[in-house]
């Protein structure tokens, strides 16, 4: 009789049909935090909704089916014509709709909408983060289309609408659109005063044709994109559609399509603009950057919330399958070493899923007009770059790490971990590498007194409660007050406000076992340099079993 040979034991079951949402304990209180308690029932309810539809087994197929079927660019139909078109699988199409249709581009001037729009985001992008692209950079083009009211009026609905519609229409034809951005080139990069695009007023008031070539256009089968380019009178922002309101094509020609390290069901294209390229100018002439600053913060953002979200479910990967994994005489999760890593990465998770959702609350206050909206509004200024710079370096070690837990399961492809780690380190590069933050976040201690202010006050919430804690903010008071050579040490400053203020948050909002545990080993300095070297003397058990998801 033949041996058996092939008996599987000791795997974890798949991680899939359970809620993302409610099994996520930090999301879910921060949410119960910001919102007002009357938004609270139905904002849960559409949030578990989307949570159980991202852990399905079928959502994920998706994802795994776009990542692996990158976009094709078609650049000539079968008779010759250019049609500059990018081909997406199937996948990718339900997942945008999925998205689109839970609201994720629509959140400005709703009560509550920033808040229930970035657990949405945190949520939808564990299942697939290319996707997460032309929903950021629509739902961030508002602020810069509502600096023309005439083009608000038109642009803002589809933006802000429910409903995908993949097909190239005039904007008039369509009941929803997708917006992207195209700013950098490739002689100035982050430098976009460098930009060389040339924009030449037409004799009606507020159009130009654009003469130039874009390195980097995200997403090049939205809508319309907004662009920086060089009027007479200086870098200036335009609002470029890829169809005109006669139905006829702009000039949009797609040169070849980024091969990338990740975010590989995204297209990411170079693009070039031959002179007769349609643009509707945004602002005035020579304020450019005034004018798009609104959707880059917004989309910096987003990189904070991305990030979270790729740490969310590479923690939830890996304390789920140390959890069902023995070795050694029992589960993985109950090895102390292996437990001490385990809430070391769920730390990180937690204080980068705060941080981000406070945010957002934040652009709730602001917008709602309330006496905080000023404060902030100026917390805004300086505390996004500082998450966008601290939160979007921290996902590759935490990534990594997790991948690490599954041993030689997480290097294979099958486990979903090697796609997790291909896409971390994108949201350090986008929208601003990590220098362009730090040196911003200098820039605004420079010229905003009062988003200093913010910032402390923020911070100054939190003193008292923990002795490290109290020792960090002391420190960074020390630093703050000496600003030479401010420059060349950037990077420390703003990792130490990243610090202070997720200790800050965590202190006032996270259990105990979390909070001291934060406060130790980032702020005490009592951990190492790799993950796993907590203080044994924490309550490891409890920041694990935290983090665990029910299945």
């Amino acid at each position: 009789m033949a041996r058996t040979t092939h008996t599987v034991t000791n795997q974890p079951p798949p991680l899939v049909g359970y809620d993302v949402f409610t099994g996520d304990r930090a999301l879910v209180e921060a949410v119960e935090r910001h919102l007002d308690p009357g938004l609270l029932g139905e904002a849960r309810e559409s949030l578990a909704l989307l949570g159980r539809a991202t852990g399905s087994e079928q959502v994920r197929e998706w994802g795994e089916q776009a990542d692996e079927n990158p976009p094709r660019l078609r650049t000539h139909d079968r008779y010759g014509h250019r049609v500059d078109e990018v081909r997406f699988h199937p996948a990718w199409h339900r997942l945008l709709g999925r998205s689109v249709s839970a609201g994720l581009t629509d959140a400005w001037d709703l009560p509550g909408g920033h808040v229930r729009r970035a657990a949405g985001f945190l949520v939808a992008t564990q299942a697939e983060a290319g996707h997460g692209c032309p929903l950021s950079m629509t739902h961030a083009s508002v602020p810069a289309l509502r600096i023309e009211p005439e083009l608000a009026e038109v642009w803002e609905p589809a933006a802000r609408s429910h409903v995908y519609e993949r097909a190239l229409l005039p904007v008039a034809e369509k009941p929803g659109v997708l917006l992207g951005m195209a700013m950098t080139e490739k002689q100035g990069g982050s430098d976009v005063r460098a930009n060389t695009t040339e924009a030449s007023p037409l004799a009606a008031a507020g159009e130009y044709v654009l003469t130039g070539h874009k390195w980097f256009c995200s997403a090049p089968m939205s809508d319309a994109f907004l662009v920086l380019a060089q009027a007479p009178a200086g870098l200036t922002c335009f609002l470029v559609p890829r169809v005109l309101a006669d139905g006829s094509r702009n000039a949009f020609a797609i040169q070849r399509l980024k091969d990338k390290l990740g975010n590989r069901s995204n297209a990411s294209a170079e693009v070039e603009f031959d002179g007769t390229t349609w643009a509707r100018r945004i602002g005035e002439e020579g304020r450019g950057l005034r004018s798009i600053m609104g959707m880059v913060a917004a989309t910096r953002l987003d990189c904070v919330l991305g990030s979270a979200a790729l740490m969310r479910q590479a923690v939830a990967q890996a304390v789920h399958h140390c959890t069902y994994r023995s070795a050694f005489g029992g589960p993985l999760a109950e090895k102390p070493l292996m437990r001490n890593v385990l809430a070391d990465l769920a730390l990180e998770s937690e204080a980068a899923t705060v941080l981000g959702m406070r945010l957002a609350a934040a652009y709730d206050a602001a917008e709602g007009g309330g006496a905080d909206a000023d404060r902030e509004r100026a917390l805004l200024r300086i505390a996004v770059p500082v998450a966008k710079y601290w939160v979007t370096k921290r996902c590759t070690p935490v990534v990594a790490e997790a991948l690490e837990c599954l041993g030689g399961n997480g290097y294979v492809e099958e486990s979903g971990m090697p796609r997790l780690l291909r896409e971390s380190p994108l949201n350090s590069v986008w929208e601003g590498s990590g220098n362009v933050q730090a040196l911003d976040v200098v820039r605004g201690l420079r010229t905003e007194p009062l988003s200093l202010d913010a910032f402390l006050r923020e911070v100054g919430a939190a003193r008292g409660a923990d002795h490290r804690f109290d020792r960090a903010v002391r420190g960074l008071l020390a630093e703050l007050a000496d600003l030479s050579g401010i420059e060349a040490r950037a990077r420390r400053l703003a990792e130490r406000m990243a610090l202070v203020l997720q200790g800050a948050l965590l202190v006032r909002w996270a259990p105990p076992e979390v909070a001291d545990a934060f406060c130790a080993a980032r702020l005490g300095g009592d951990g190492g340099a790799a993950f796993g070297t907590l203080p044994h003397t924490l309550d490891l058990r409890a920041v694990v079993e935290r983090a665990r998801v029910e299945v």
